[in-house]
């Protein structure tokens, strides 16, 4: 029998885990579900070292990948115990500054939550629910996504509005947490130098941010209430004038439901391309519409860099990390393009590990309470 930490990162068009044994954090197996809502794929790396590889129905919605999932890892129990299930949790408002073995009295802060992330955080809690058919009797853990912002200024955090609406929550939080912070842990150990600059990260992927580090600490993100605003995204739009959106309610005649789903669901990269929020199909694709997307998203990450610069008062190093940053050489450059005129600074392309720093999380916690 070896006892195990189960990890579930549940994206907005993606579910990932991993299980670590808990004594030494070994990955004993490990997948993804890519493609929800578009073209779902199933991958994994079995305990035998085998990679496997499915097309799911283009129903599967997250729940539907979940299962997929938990029925995955029931067929190839090697004898594990877990010991708990880390789960990502997009937004903790301003309660949750580190991970928390969750209780009732937890879960119903974190649904209280889930108008500031509609697209996110009904998932991280449905993977909650759902965890007992993987580890009944198993804590859940939550690590939060806003943690490693949490120490933001008050120059920083707050938004330009009456004290009584700031006093209500209204105020910038940041997203992407546990991938900077796993950034941060790599410049730290691979790059002590930079680590104790000026470094701007660009988590970009289907959601995208970008977070100014000093000294590896976070002092400023593009993201802010909720992981709609900054760059824009996949099919988020990014920031917009807030006039635009009252135009679409009092003018246009929408609701809030069609609203919230334009801004969400259908805009960013899909909406500005009316093609994919798929990058990877946009630079294959002959359509001007599709440059023009790709053309303006890496025009706004390199005005929100320069944005992220002015944070730090300049910029040693610009590392790309998340799905796009990673594996997208053509966006990247286009961004670079743009950013001559800071001057010279180090690039690095850095792949994130948020299931890794998770599991350290839930098993530093674990032994807090043991």
């Amino acid at each position: 029998m070896i006892d195990t930490l189960l990890v579930l990162n549940t994206g907005s068009s993606s579910l990932k885990f991993q299980i670590f044994a808990e004594r030494d954090l070994n990955v004993l197996m490990s997948g993804k579900v890519t493609g929800i809502g578009d073209t779902p794929e199933m991958r994994a790396k079995l305990p035998n070292g085998e990679e496997t590889r499915s097309t799911l129905p283009a129903s599967t919605d997250h729940n539907l990948a979940l299962r997929a999932v938990t029925e995955l890892i029931g067929g190839h129990d090697h004898g594990w115990r877990t010991t708990a299930v880390a789960h990502r949790v997009v937004h903790g408002g301003q309660t949750f500054r580190e991970p928390v073995i969750v209780t009732p009295d937890v879960m119903r802060r974190l649904e209280a939550l889930i108008p500031l992330a509609p697209l996110h955080q009904p998932h991280n809690l449905a993977g909650i629910t759902a965890s007992a058919r993987i580890a009944s009797g198993a804590p859940d853990i939550a690590c939060f996504d806003t943690a490693f912002h949490a120490g933001h200024d008050e120059l920083t955090s707050s938004f330009a509005l009456p004290q009584e609406m700031r006093d209500k929550g209204m105020r910038r939080y940041g997203f992407h947490g546990l991938s900077y912070d796993w950034i941060s842990q790599v410049l730290s150990k691979d790059y002590p130098d930079l680590h104790a600059g000026r470094v701007v990260v660009g988590h970009l992927g289907n959601g995208a941010s970008l977070c100014a580090l000093k000294n590896g600490v976070s002092v400023d993100t593009t993201m802010s209430m909720t992981a709609l605003d900054g760059i824009p995204m996949g099919t988020r739009s990014g920031s917009i004038d807030p006039g635009a959106v009252l135009y679409m309610i009092h003018d246009l005649e929408l609701g809030v439901e069609a609203v919230q789903d334009i801004l969400y669901e259908c805009s960013g990269l899909k909406g500005l391309s009316g093609i994919s929020n798929d990058v990877e199909a946009l630079l294959q694709s002959d359509d001007p519409k599709a440059a023009f997307a790709l053309e303006y998203f890496a025009r706004k990450t390199a005005q929100h860099i320069a944005m992220m610069a002015v944070s730090l008062g300049g910029i040693d190093a610009l590392v790309f990390t998340g799905g796009i940053g990673e594996h997208a050489a053509p966006v990247r450059e286009a961004i670079l393009r743009r950013l001559r005129f800071l001057g010279d600074f180090k690039t690095l392309v850095i792949p994130s590990n948020e299931e890794r720093l998770m599991a350290t999380q839930a098993k530093k916690l674990l032994r807090t309470v043991a």
